[in-house]
């Protein structure tokens, strides 16, 4: 009998040979891992509130236009992994991944607000004031 190979990943075992480990890595690990990244990664990355992901609205959109997968409801796995056509999302999934993109929607209007409270010319003023004090700082320099 062959060796086998068990990724810790996707908790799975196949044939050990280097075309299995390619398409393992490649296409099922690594894309199922951005795809997870890619929920969660944005949360508490600015002012500690979560942000919208593009990736996350995409995915959200995307998975909302699947069919569920039947064989990943039935047994919890599916042969294809992510690169099956039907969704492996729960409703409880679709509906906290909605919620993220939404509180992230929701936040991004707030920044954008609280941008708008910031005169007009303030931030160019600013650079001017800075750039004349960093060429007097070089020219004392020298």
């Amino acid at each position: 009998m062959g060796k086998r190979y068990f990724c810790d990943y996707c908790d799975r075992s196949f044939q050990d040979n280097l075309h299995n480990r390619k398409k393992n890595t490649s296409m099922e690990c690594s894309i199922s891992g951005l795809r997870e990244c890619g929920t969660t990664y944005s949360e508490d990355l600015y002012l500690g509130s979560p942000l919208v992901s593009p990736d996350a609205a995409a995915i959200l959109q995307e998975e909302q236009t699947k069919k569920p997968c039947r064989k990943f409801l039935q047994t919890g796995q599916c042969d294809f992994g992510s690169n099956c056509r039907f969704s492996h999302m729960t409703e409880q999934d679709l509906e906290k991944l909605s919620a993220q993109v939404q509180a992230g929607e929701k936040r991004l209007k707030e920044l954008q607000r609280e941008g708008a409270d910031i005169p007009p010319g303030a931030i160019e003023d600013w650079l001017d004031r800075r750039a004349q004090r960093l060429s007097a700082a070089q020219s004392n320099r020298v």
